[in-house]
């Protein structure tokens, strides 16, 4: 199995960028289809991206598009979510996971599709 482990997270200015980073140990990041979530406190935790297992499919939730570009290295076994233009709204903790990718191109935008998953990483934006 796999273990994604998230980084880049911190605390940025509203307006300013963060690369986050997915890096798997375990397994090759390749076979498997990768989406990040984002929890804050109090709330259910909601989908922001997902990119298929050859990276040819990706798909980001309303709100963030135009904003977050998620992309993946599969050589590099990392996948990234570059977040531009970051808004206070978008303060929360930063989850990858991650499923086995039966299919090529195609990605998950639920919570239930995926069966491994990181620890998160904290993202902060001050207004």
């Amino acid at each position: 199995q796999v273990q994604p482990v998230e980084s880049g997270g911190g605390l940025v200015q509203a307006g300013g960028s963060l690369r986050l980073s997915c890096a798997a140990s375990g397994r090759t990041f390749s076979s498997y289809a990768v989406g990040w979530f984002r929890q804050v406190p109090g709330k259910e935790r909601e989908f922001v991206a997902a990119i298929s297992r050859s990276g040819g499919n990706t798909r980001s939730t309303d709100s963030v598009k135009g904003r977050f570009t998620i992309s993946r290295d599969n050589a590099k076994n990392t996948v990234y979510l570059q977040m531009d233009s970051l808004k206070p709204e978008d303060t929360a903790v930063y989850y990858c996971a991650a499923r086995v990718g039966y299919r090529t191109d195609t990605y998950h935008t639920t919570e239930g599709a995926y069966d491994y998953w990181g620890q998160g990483t904290q993202v902060t934006v001050s207004s």
